[in-house]
């Protein structure tokens, strides 16, 4: 959420990052509702000074004995009370309105985003590893899953339907391994661990930006008044909502979590195998920090780097771009997508996002810390997916392939798999 002051001076600006992001709001609404917000809370405010200035009198025409003076003020009371009681419902409906349209404004953009309308437009910032070269055909990660019974899709869809799998054997010790590994590397750098609520309240959805323009993609528990999260970030930057914090260092948290999307529009995209499914892993990092361009610039560059440190320690190719206007969602300020090689696909696929949202979510969220003069001051916020499973596992799998069938375990996820080295065909 954008303060309101603002949109009040850069509403061209704001309209043009509306138009940007493809989110349908009009700042000329906006400010008229604004206006008339305004213009019924000086007429409430002045009619409630009214009534006590009123009422204050009365006691003492009462001490004096002057009756008609105070059935006088009485009725002057009744009069402003009616009047207070029409104005305060049409305030209601105002402010009503007006929440509702603040939360259609999109966050400012960073003006090193590249200017785009889909992500066909992202713009590669670097390439890192060698793409690898078979002498052999290859397998795609659902012929190598089927062969080493690492998961079973038919079952998964039989019992959960479309978009579902079961993990199964070296399956789940892998989905498991590349988690862990996620975590003991943002632990080592100074990353708080945690396992976060999976069911939140509509409020942190719309606190932390996936409400209202998200519900379609979100599972909802309304017997429970609940929502399933498609990321532990909603947790972790809820957290902290409604609290004064200490950023004098940022807080950086790890969230371990599984996670829920819908899919909806996606009918018929990604349909073979783990790229697109309803239920899945993440551990997520979430940073916050002062409200200081300078630092949490920095700080994205620190989230992604850890990204891109485990996609090495996974031994994959991947790539680095910097999303375009029309890829970045309302809330964000400035994100770096990194893609990771897919042989069978014959491109690079998305496997992390890193995202920084400036004010946006703090200011719904109400996380606020003291600067130096001890003035109260909006947080940033910024988050990054370490690691995504089993999605992950598709690079992983298929790059590391031979000839033979066996795939190739990365060093670094040999503790995590007892030692293991490679899979091996039964």
């Amino acid at each position: 959420m954008l303060d309101i002051r603002f949109i009040r001076e850069h509403a061209d600006q704001v309209q043009e990052v509306a138009r940007h992001k493809g989110i349908e709001v009009s700042i000329p609404e906006l400010l008229a509702v604004d206006n008339e917000r305004r213009r019924l809370l000086l007429e409430v405010e002045g009619l409630r000074m009214q009534r006590n200035t009123l009422s204050q009198a009365m006691p003492e025409l009462a001490k004096q004995g002057k009756k008609d003076e105070m059935e006088a003020k009485k009725a002057e009371v009744r009069a402003v009370n009616a009047r207070l009681t029409e104005l305060e419902a049409e305030l209601l409906t105002v402010e009503a309105a007006y929440r509702e349209l603040m939360l259609l404004v999109p966050n400012i953009i960073s003006p090193d985003t590249p200017v785009g309308g889909s992500d066909e437009e992202n713009v590669e910032v670097r390439r890192v590893g060698e793409l690898p070269v078979f002498d052999f055909e290859i397998r795609d990660h659902v012929t190598l899953g089927e062969m080493h019974r690492l998961f079973d899709l038919p079952r998964g869809v039989k019992v959960g339907g479309s978009r579902n799998y079961y993990m199964t054997g070296i399956g789940v010790f892998l989905h498991r391994a590349v988690q862990q590994l996620a975590l003991d590397v943002l632990a080592g750098r100074g990353f708080t661990a945690m396992d976060v609520p999976l069911m939140v309240r509509e409020e942190m959805m719309t606190n932390t930006g996936f409400f209202p323009s998200g519900r379609e993609q979100t599972y909802e528990l309304p017997r429970d008044e609940k929502w399933l999260v498609g990321t532990s970030e909603v947790a972790l930057v809820s957290y902290y909502s409604g609290e004064t914090v200490d950023v004098s260092e940022p807080i950086r948290l790890a969230g371990v979590s599984n996670c829920f999307r819908r899919e909806a529009g996606s009918a018929g995209r990604d349909t073979r195998g783990l790229y697109r499914v309803h239920q899945f892993a993440k551990v997520e990092q979430v940073v916050i920090c002062k409200n200081d361009p300078d630092e949490s610039e920095r700080l994205l560059q620190e989230i992604t780097q850890n990204a891109e440190d485990l996609l090495q320690l996974l031994e994959v190719p991947y790539r680095v771009v910097a999303v375009c206007t029309g890829d970045i969602g309302q809330g964000v300020y400035k994100k770096y997508d990194i893609e990771t090689w897919m042989p069978s696909r014959e491109s690079y696929g998305e496997t992390n996002s890193a995202s920084n949202l400036w004010e946006f979510q703090a200011r719904r969220s109400n996380i606020r810390y003291r600067d130096e003069q001890g003035t109260l001051q909006y947080c940033h916020t910024l988050n990054n997916t370490a690691v995504a499973t089993p999605r992950i596992l598709i690079p992983l799998l298929e790059n590391h392939q031979r000839e033979d069938g066996s795939i190739y375990i990365p060093v670094a996820l040999r503790p995590y798999m007892n030692g293991m080295e490679e899979i091996r065909p039964e």
